[in-house]
């Protein structure tokens, strides 16, 4: 074990040694991760704007996912927003006078426990293509801007603040000179922020605005306090007046609704003892209260409200569900939107038809055309907020994973299908808000999968059934569960898992039945505890803060009995005899803050004593990135992450398992690589978004980096050995002319159609899919002016395949689909000139290579460098015969040089044609030449043209009678009966063609010559 941990610190001394800088991430151009989806079950949708002249125009806004824009009603969207710091949208609002004009402000204003913030308010001119930071940063959650319509340059932003604690950027601001500079012009404290506001369509200098006091921690929820109130002005922000007439006295959370055919019409949500609807008939000014049922009873999560532009008394409510009420607020007698996900956050009305509404929710975003009555749900939008995911040893692989309010789902990390990952390969799991997912190794027919508060089951994929197996408290014990509890397999036994509580429950037969291995390894802090308090004005009691609770449990790989446990206040603790006896490692992390939450310990997988710690503390306002390592079983511990390497709080960590320099790490805005240990961190750029990046898992097999976003479902990096190389050799493979990597085995699948469709149309997703072919890695440390050339090479040496590749300076990839170099075709000439004759010759050469090992050679500016690719068989189908396969090749081979032979002597044959043609033009304008030439030149031209249909490639041809010998090349063993018939009519077709065509060069060609010099007609004038 000393030995061990000696040679660990020394590699360790040695990559810091080379004092490795920074890489230049654009050289990983070629290298792009996949997004997979699903967008079946998609993400929060928090904000919706659409284009006031062209409604085909929308703009989608999502917890974070980024900001979508649909140009076609939603049929299809694109991302818009992609490149920006931060990914979380709040409130989108385009200008009305120029449309091109959009605003979009971060920071999503629903403030749940799951909240996503963000960086300011963005400007962009050209529809959404580029986008300009107009300030506002520190002001974290912006819930609504308005544009004022008769001005661009008068605009309001609506900043709820952080949830997480006071700060003094939150409240409403104005810019008269369009986003250049702001004025803060309505502030009520430092935890009291804009939730909701509305304009006048009638006036806008006329607003009214809602402040919200608020606060979260991570063990409570707080609505509801000073500096709460609804607040109205109407000289454009230049004095306000709290309004107070018939509005109740205890005030929480609010929402506004402005009837637009009838600006005097004002609705009101009103948090409050109870909560209900108001209005006012004036404008404002006095208020009644309206319904108090079928309103919500979540205000904190959702206050949305909502009135018809053409009916001043037709209101709509959001919240779990949707209700109609047709009294102006009396009474919600009615239900719509049943049949879409539930947790309504975003709503649009056509102006001009109120039938045509769009809802944004939890699961995404649905659009109505009949008020109501039917929902068309937007199934291509794949903006899933993952906690966590997991890998298992099928092939293809499959990936486990829990959403956000979406359940838990398995789905292929790739499939053998003609197409992409569609939502349908995906299988549901369990319901809820989805957290760890995983699969029991050795058994791919049963999963695990835990809902929110501990909810754990193990499931039948095969059938669906599922079994509860959360463990039982003791006679008088209360067990907490996280919101998202610790769930972890034992390395060393398949059938053992680890679920953590206070304690760590250890279960040997599946979850069947459970022991405690360890006390409570929490602070156990009871003013802490206290969650059926918590939500102020109105509880929410839903498990969201349930504190003092395990949330990561980490078992060695290395060490049996080696146990890594974090804790959501701040706890490290471990065993390293299977929990006999536990160590609170907590006071040695010097540097991390108090009681922060431990998300996730990834014990190493190379040295026992190893372990990294992430750490984020952004509940409590502090959003600095942390993560620590130990590689002494956690006595002491060094910082490699801090705010100068990375951007945003961290959330998980990867460590190679074959080189233990390459180290990944996901942060909330965005994926970060290492290649010398930690000592530098460098963002993954290329084709990766900003998003929350909150879950890596490295395929053991297959050496894929697999990424759980929290906002834009799963990704995955194929294919990381070329990574993994330059941490090997401490970047100096960077100087290389040009460097060929080891290409991971490719099998040669038979694909079929994708289930259930013909014909898709446009708004079906596909997620993006792995190639089914060798793809090859290769760096080059410039771009040159030449192509890049490549030869695959077989084991006895010989060039299966040739081609060029365009390239530019960095890693490319190329990939080879298992082809050898075309076939010879018989009578390849003819058939290039037909209009179908590429496509005929391409039938005929897609010859594919032999299952086994090859060498890659690719030759770039003079240099050349190899590596290996391995093809394997399809593991579906039974095993090709290799052996006669390669019999077969060679048969092909010897047939392949008497096909080459034979098209050589068909061109001069066909050639003649040339001459055939002339002297049928000469024909036609010399009628004394014709006469002359009459006899024998008919006679010369139809034998000439039954040769051509003799050798042809109709039923009867000689040439596809030969052409058939291609199954020579395709056949997986040894030929059949009627096969051997075909070669054997081959071989003979070959040898009657050449013997055709041989005896009409030696023979008719000559004749036909000394015909035309008989009748003194030279044959050189006569075709000049």
């Amino acid at each position: 074990m000393k030995f061990k941990l000696l040679i660990t610190v020394l590699f360790l001394a040695s990559i810091y040694e080379l004092g490795a800088q920074k890489i230049d991430m654009s050289l990983f151009h070629g290298i792009k991760p996949r997004n997979i989806g699903p967008a079946g079950m998609s993400g929060r949708v928090t904000a919706i704007a659409v284009d006031p002249r062209n409604y085909d125009i929308l703009y989608i806004g999502t917890a974070s996912g980024g900001l979508w824009k649909s140009v076609n009603a939603g049929t299809t969207f694109i991302p818009v927003f992609d490149d920006q710091p931060v990914a979380s949208i709040g409130a989108i609002a385009i200008d009305p006078l120029r449309p091109d004009i959009v605003w979009a402000g971060t920071g999503e204003g629903n403030p749940r426990n799951s909240v996503t913030g963000g960086y300011g308010i963005y400007k962009s001119y050209d529809g959404g293509r580029t986008w300009k930071l107009m300030g506002l940063q520190e002001t974290r959650h912006i819930h609504r801007i308005i544009v004022n319509p008769v001005n661009s340059d008068i605009v309001y932003v609506g900043a709820l603040g952080t949830p997480w604690g006071p700060n003094y950027e939150r409240g409403l601001y104005k810019t008269t000179d369009g986003g250049i500079t702001w004025e803060k012009i309505l502030y009520t404290g430092e935890t009291a922020g804009v939730c909701d506001m509305v304009m006048d369509p009638s006036n806008p200098d006329k607003l009214i605005v809602g402040m919200w006091n608020h606060q979260r921690w991570p063990w409570f929820f707080n609505s509801g306090g000073t500096g709460t109130g609804i607040y109205m002005t109407v000289d454009g922000g230049k004095n306000f007046i709290r309004l107070e007439e018939g509005l109740p006295e205890i005030i929480g959370r609010t929402g506004f609704a402005i009837a637009k055919n009838r600006p005097e019409y004002v609705y009101a949500y009103i948090e409050s003892k109870p909560s209900a609807i108001y209005r006012s008939t004036d404008g404002g000014y006095t208020w009644e209260k309206r319904g108090e049922k079928g309103i919500g009873n979540r205000p904190f999560y959702y206050a949305e409200i909502y009135v018809d532009p053409e009916n001043e008394n037709r209101l709509y409510t959001l919240y779990s569900g949707i209700n109609v009420s047709e009294d102006g607020g009396l009474t919600f007698p009615t239900s719509i939107a049943t049949r879409v996900h539930l947790d309504h956050h975003a709503w649009w009305i056509n102006p001009n038809n109120p039938s045509h509404m769009i809802d944004g929710n939890d699961g995404g975003m649905a659009i109505t055309y009949d008020m109501g009555k039917t929902w068309r749900h937007i199934t291509n939008l794949p903006v899933g907020q993952f906690y966590h995911i997991n890998v298992d040893m099928e092939q293809p692989y499959r990936i486990y994973g829990g959403l956000q309010d979406n359940g838990s789902w398995v789905g292929p990390a790739y499939s053998w299908h003609d197409g992409g990952l569609i939502n349908e390969f995906w299988d549901f799991l369990i319901g809820g808000d989805g957290f760890d997912a995983m699969p029991v190794p050795g058994d791919p027919r049963y999963c695990y999968a835990q809902s929110q508060g501990g909810a754990l089951r193990r499931i039948d994929i095969l059938t669906g059934y599922m079994k509860v197996i959360k463990p039982a408290a003791d006679t008088g014990e209360r067990l907490r569960f996280n919101w998202n509890a610790a769930l972890a397999q034992d390395p060393f036994d398949n059938n053992t898992i680890y679920f953590g509580s206070q304690f760590v429950h250890k279960s040997t037969n599946r979850g069947d039945t459970w022991e405690k291995i360890s006390p409570d390894l929490t602070t156990n802090d009871p003013e802490k505890q206290n969650q059926t308090k918590s939500g102020g004005i109105t509880l929410d009691v839903t498990g969201a803060e349930n504190h003092c609770t395990i949330i990561t449990i980490s078992p060695s790989r290395l060490e049996k009995g080696l146990i890594w446990v974090g804790t959501d206040d701040g706890n490290v603790q471990l065993t390293r005899d299977g929990g006999k006896t536990w160590t609170n490692v907590t006071d040695n992390i010097k540097g991390a803050p108090r009681n922060a939450w431990i998300p996730q310990i990834t014990a190493s997988k190379h040295n026992p004593a190893e372990a990294f710690v992430v750490l984020n503390n952004y509940r409590t306002g502090d959003y600095s990135a942390y993560l620590f390592h130990t590689n002494n079983y956690g006595k002491t511990w060094t910082r490699i992450i801090d705010d100068n390497k990375v951007w945003g709080y961290v959330l998980c960590f990867e460590q190679d398992f074959k080189e233990p320099s390459l180290m990944f790490t996901g942060t909330e805005y965005g994926l970060y690589v290492s290649f010398d240990a930690g000592n530098n961190w460098n963002k993954w750029i290329s084709g990766y978004p900003t998003v929350s990046t909150y879950d890596l898992v490295i395929h053991p097999r297959e050496s894929d980096l697999v990424i759980g976003t929290f906002g834009r479902s799963v990704w995955i990096i194929d294919d990381i050995v070329p990574l993994r190389e330059i941490a090997r050799t401490g970047g100096k493979i960077l100087n290389e002319t040009i460097a060929v990597f080891d290409a991971p085995p490719a099998v040669m699948a038979a694909q079929k159609n994708l289930p259930g469709y013909y014909y898709r149309g446009d708004s079906y997703f596909e997620g993006a899919n792995r190639p089914i072919a060798s793809v090859i890695t290769f760096y080059v440390k410039d771009t040159l002016p030449e192509k890049l050339k490549t030869e695959i090479i077989d084991s006895d040496g010989s060039v299966v395949r040739t081609f060029e590749t365009a390239v530019k300076k960095g890693f490319n990839r190329v990939e080879w689909r298992f082809e050898r170099d075309p076939m010879p075709v018989a009578g390849q000439i003819q058939r290039e000139i037909q209009s179908s004759g590429q496509n005929t010759r391409m039938r005929f050469s897609r010859i594919k290579a032999l299952p086994g090992e090859y060498k890659v050679r690719m030759t770039y500016g003079g240099m050349s460098d190899s590596a290996k690719a391995v093809i394997v068989s399809d593991p579906r189908l039974p095993l090709p015969d290799t052996s006669e396969m390669r019999k077969n090749f060679k048969r092909a081979n010897d047939l392949s040089n008497k096909i080459i032979n034979l098209n050589n002597l068909y061109t001069k044959f066909f050639n003649i044609n040339n001459t055939i043609t002339k002297i049928d033009e000469l024909c036609t304008k010399d009628t004394t030449f014709a006469s002359l030439v009459k006899d024998f030149h008919n006679s010369f031209k139809k034998k000439y043209q039954d040769i051509e249909r003799r050798l042809s490639n109709s039923d009867a041809g000689l040439f596809r009678k030969i052409n058939s010998a291609r199954i020579l090349y395709t056949a997986t063993g040894k030929l059949s009966q009627d096969e051997e018939k075909n070669i054997d009519e081959a071989y003979n077709a070959e040898k009657e063609a050449e013997s055709l065509i041989n005896e009409f060069l030696s023979s008719d060609w000559p004749d036909y010559e000394k015909k035309l010099a008989e009748k003194l007609i030279p044959l050189i004038k006569l075709i000049r």
